[in-house]
């Protein structure tokens, strides 16, 4: 199975940046996209950025202009550039990643253990 291993996560404070990394640490045959999404104690999970091919990325509209996702394709890897944090930006970051491990497999998504963001002075 395809390993995404999470790091960059920490505590900063108010307008603080942090710079997030998630790399499938086990080859796979083909990425077809990569993202990040986050969720809060007692908040549902919600998407952050979302990458796919060579399309644009898309970002929720509570980041936009403050977080900036960047791919590596040759390693398989994401980063999330997170600027001017704010404490509602506190929550566990989730990488995930969809792709196939062989040629003959189908598509699954999978997904990083996470790791916590804490914005706080």
């Amino acid at each position: 199975q395809v390993q995404l291993v999470e790091s960059g996560g920490g505590l900063v404070q108010p307008g603080g940046s942090l710079r997030l990394s998630c790399a499938a640490s086990r080859s796979i045959f083909s990425v077809n996209a990569m993202g990040w999404y986050r969720q809060a104690p007692g908040k549902q999970r919600e998407l952050v950025a979302f990458s796919t091919s060579g399309g644009s990325t898309n970002y929720a509209d509570s980041v936009k202009g403050r977080f900036t996702m960047s791919r590596d394709n040759a390693k398989n890897t994401a980063y999330l550039q997170m600027n001017s944090l704010k404490p509602e930006d506190t929550a566990v970051y989730y990488c995930t990643l969809t792709g196939i491990t062989s040629p003959t497999a189908t598509y699954n998504v999978y997904w990083g253990q996470g790791t916590q963001v804490t914005v706080s002075s």
